[in-house]
């Protein structure tokens, strides 16, 4: 049985990784100051960003893996605090690469599509992806958040190069109900609300329990280096939206169709997210989840009350 460590455990990925993997590993998650009432893992709190807490971590719990997917992830909290970002971001991931690399403890650091500009041309056929930002291009983050993310990856690669590095765009169900895409949609369709989708950003999303099962399969083949983590198929948000609504049954008139320049968002967002997947495909020996599947895993979870089972544990 693998030791995993997962820190940023009370977060979108990092909670719901540790509720799949800890039925068959043993697994210990790490959160700020969330009690996750009931948690079927262990837990412990620490302030990462105090970096001598990492060594006593490590030794405390021996693992075999550590999943890094704390992160400061709110695109406008990063634009506020560009220092903040910095240290969670990017100084954060290099120390605990560090520490990982010189016990020989094996590493995932997860970071995001957002470091590339989206300035290419979008796919001639958006699925699956034949096109789109491969692993070598060269990344030009927009904003805070991407370049924070950006120097992270550079970071964990320079001290542990046997680091596997994630690059993932992902939507589930979360401890509070309103952290990913899917959930916003989800909550404004479901009360009648009006929502905006836009037309002009391209992304590749995965639901975020094949994401982690796809994680853990790839710490087992021993992947090192940098991977495109996404779904096999792009689509706009908008068009995202209203394959969402047609899942739960909801009203997709709800949503108006808009460019995300009418957002009035301060963070700069890239239009065309739209990753390559070959090179993890060719490792795995077949291709990653498609949309479609997704948003049936996400719709069936939410049938059998798994949100509201994670909102329970929101102590």
């Amino acid at each position: 049985m693998t030791r995993i460590l997962i820190t940023g455990v009370s977060g979108l990925l990092g909670l719901n990784l540790a509720m799949d993997a800890c039925q068959n590993h043993q697994v210990t998650g790490v959160a700020n100051t969330h009690s996750l009432a009931g948690a079927p893992f262990g837990l412990i709190h620490a302030d990462l960003q105090n970096f001598n807490v990492i060594p006593v971590l490590l030794e405390q719990v021996c693992p075999d893996l550590v999943i890094h997917c704390a992160a400061q992830a709110n695109l406008e909290t990063c634009e506020n605090d560009p220092a903040g970002a910095e240290q969670i971001n990017a100084l954060l991931p290099g120390e605990l690469a560090y520490q990982t690399g010189k016990r020989g403890i094996r590493m995932v650091h997860i970071s995001t599509d957002a470091v590339f500009d989206g300035q290419i041309p979008l796919p001639s056929s958006l699925a699956p992806i034949r096109e789109g930002y491969r692993e070598e291009d060269s990344p030009n983050p927009l904003s805070v958040y991407a370049r924070t993310k950006l120097e992270g990856e550079r970071a964990v690669a320079s001290a542990n190069p046997n680091a596997l590095i994630a690059r993932v765009n992902f939507y589930g169900w979360s401890l509070s109900g309103r952290r990913s895409l899917a959930e916003f949609f989800f909550n404004h369709l479901s009360a009648g609300q009006r929502v905006n989708g836009f037309t002009d950003v391209y992304f590749c999303p995965l639901y975020v329990k094949e994401l982690g099962r796809i994680l853990l399969t790839m710490a087992d083949l021993d992947l090192h280096g940098i991977y495109h983590v996404v779904s096999s198929e792009a689509i706009s948000k908008d068009a995202f939206g209203r394959k969402l609504a047609q899942q739960f049954h909801l009203d997709a008139s709800l949503i108006t169709a808009t460019s995300v320049m009418a957002g009035g968002l301060k963070a700069a967002r890239s239009p065309n997210l739209v990753l390559s997947t070959e090179k993890l495909a060719k490792a795995l020996g077949h291709p990653l989840p498609g949309i479609a599947t997704g948003l049936e895993l996400f719709f069936r979870e939410f049938t059998e009350g798994y949100p509201a089972s994670l909102r329970g544990m929101n102590g």
